[in-house]
Parts: C-alpha cells; structure tokens; sequence
C-alpha cells in the first residue's frame, strides 16, 4: 500500500504550502527585505491625455495639452521639444496635473516630438514619455 502514504504526503504538502501562502499575502511576488518595502510605496507617475492626439496637425504656435499623476509637484514636469525646454502652466486639479503649452510659433512645415518628463519621490518611478504633431505653415 505504498500509493495511498504517496497521496496523503502529496495533500500534506499541499495544504501546508496553502496555509503558509494565506499567512502571508505576498507570497508569491517577489522581492524580499527593504527593496520590497520600496516598491510598496513606489507610486509610478503617469502621463496620458495627449491633446492634440498623436499625429495630429496642428497650427504654428498652437496649444497642447495633458495629465501627469504621480508626479512630485508642478516643479518636477518638465516639457521640451527638440531638448529646449517649452513654457508651460501646470494646474493642480486633485489627482492630475493638468499641463498647458503652445509650440514655438517658428517651428512650421514639419512633424515635432513634445518631450515629457515627470519626476516621482522615488526617482525608479519617474515617467519620460511624448508623442508627435504635425505642425502646419
């Protein structure tokens, strides 16, 4: 009869592995020690809402627009295009910064890149992101 003591050592195994997975609720995802502490507490900012959307033509000296969530502060977004950094107003709007700016009024007849940075109290949790627009004459 050794098939059953197989069966019952194999359910052993298992509820112990399942018992000891329910005290510990993260169990399973990685990390350990301090590292795991950090990522808890990393809040990953975020940049979305690009408006004009991506491609779209848009004229000289135009406004865009866009939503930046966990960053640190208006100070810690920074726009550029062609790495020159553009004026922008930030406004705090509860979960979201809402962030404005209009293109260089002499960038004209060509497709340019809006640089987005922004920066997070963790610094692995920072977002670069952007997208293009076509810019008219």
């Amino acid at each position: 009869m050794p098939i059953p003591k197989i069966l019952i050592s194999l359910l052993a195994i298992s509820i112990s592995s399942s018992v000891s997975a329910q005290s510990n609720p993260h169990a399973g995802h990685g990390g350990s020690g301090a590292s795991g502490n950090n990522d808890a507490a990393c809040i990953k900012a975020k940049i979305s809402n690009f408006t004009p959307a991506h491609l779209a033509t848009i004229a000289p000296g135009g406004e865009f627009s866009l939503a930046v969530s966990g960053s640190n502060g208006p100070g810690h977004i920074h726009i550029s295009i062609r790495e020159k950094p553009i004026k922008v107003s930030v406004e705090n709007k509860d979960t979201f910064y809402l962030v404005k700016g209009n293109l260089p009024p002499e960038i004209r007849n060509e497709t340019v890149r809006i640089s987005v940075s922004a920066k997070s109290k963790i610094s692995k949790c920072d977002a670069d992101g952007g997208w293009l627009l076509k810019v008219s004459e």
